[in-house]
């Protein structure tokens, strides 16, 4: 489904229908992917058996239908998202002064920030929260699209946005790309619950071994830049909270390897107790646990 016919449409379906229209077509379209979609809806429901051991496949099936609906909905908030005005952005994010305070203090330091989150929440409202509400530089890191519509999708919200954007994997000095904008003082935005081949460091995520990725805590030690895990969570009214975990800082007091693991580890445990808490709101749509192999890549069209 990821495509340049459908993710356009979806655009453009966005920007001109009322919102619960939009939010009643993607509620069909999920029932009808959930229905249709078969070796997806089995996928999520194999995910979830981390969580719910004890159900059975049918009943986590229907939680599946769940996370399909809230997925189509993230969507649909974020590009609504792109056109409001100044109050109203700022008015869909429930977050505290605290927040705000802790990002000018890490950047008080110099040395850049990694932002770092998962394939939960609406991900994507984190560009629009650190660029038009908290006011603050950031680059995004993320994989090319399989689709080259969808890709020029992306990059011009991305542009409209005003976030800088690094295609990993297209070109060979993306690790230096990421250095030199940690020197600049800049935000760097990955996510970092899939690994990419080698790209990977070994954590145990709900009560399993997992490979995640390496390259954030590897750039942390090596910049010297704090790690922060942060969340965007729906909440009542419509709204969304801004969530920063507690900043991983990556030791340089013990061996490399063993440090970058224990940030990752660190990362996952805040990561883990956001998705027990909601698990309708963890994006995985292929068999998470049967990727934790080192030649796995993920496929373009699961993000």
């Amino acid at each position: 489904m990821n495509n340049g016919v459908i993710f356009g449409a979806t655009c453009r379906g966005v920007a001109v229908l009322p919102k619960r229209v939009s939010y009643a077509i993607g509620d069909v379209g999920t029932w009808l992917a959930w229905r249709l979609m078969r070796r997806t809806r089995e996928a999520i429901a194999d995910n979830l058996r981390a969580i719910y051991p004890d159900e059975s496949s049918r009943a986590r099936e229907r939680r599946a239908r769940l996370t399909l609906r809230w997925y189509a909905r993230d969507v649909i908030d974020f590009l609504c998202a792109l056109d409001l005005s100044a109050a109203d952005t700022d008015a869909l994010f429930a977050y505290e002064p605290a927040h705000m305070r802790l990002f000018e203090e890490l950047l008080a330091r110099g040395r850049g920030i990694i932002l770092a989150t998962g394939h939960y929440g609406n991900w994507e409202l984190g560009s629009v929260v650190m660029q038009r509400v908290f006011k603050l530089p950031l680059t995004i890191v993320a994989m090319a699209e399989a689709s080259a519509d969808v890709n020029r999708f992306r990059r011009d919200i991305r542009d409209r946005l005003g976030a800088d954007t690094v295609e990993v994997r297209q070109s060979l000095d993306t690790a230096l790309q990421i250095r030199k904008r940690l020197a600049n003082n800049k935000i760097v935005a990955l996510l970092m619950d899939r690994h990419l081949g080698r790209d990977r460091v070994e954590v145990s995520f709900l009560g399993r071994p997992t490979w995640f990725l390496k390259t954030p805590a590897l750039m942390a030690f090596l910049s010297g830049a704090p790690l922060v895990p942060c969340f965007i969570e729906r909440v009542a009214g419509g709204r969304f909270s801004v969530s920063p975990g507690e900043p991983i800082f990556v030791a340089t007091d013990v061996p490399r390897d063993q440090a970058i693991q224990r940030a990752a580890q660190q990362f996952a445990d805040q990561l883990e107790v956001r998705i027990r808490r909601q698990p309708q709101y963890w994006y995985q749509f292929y068999r998470y646990w049967d990727a934790q192999d080192e030649s796995w890549i993920p496929s373009r069209t699961s993000s």
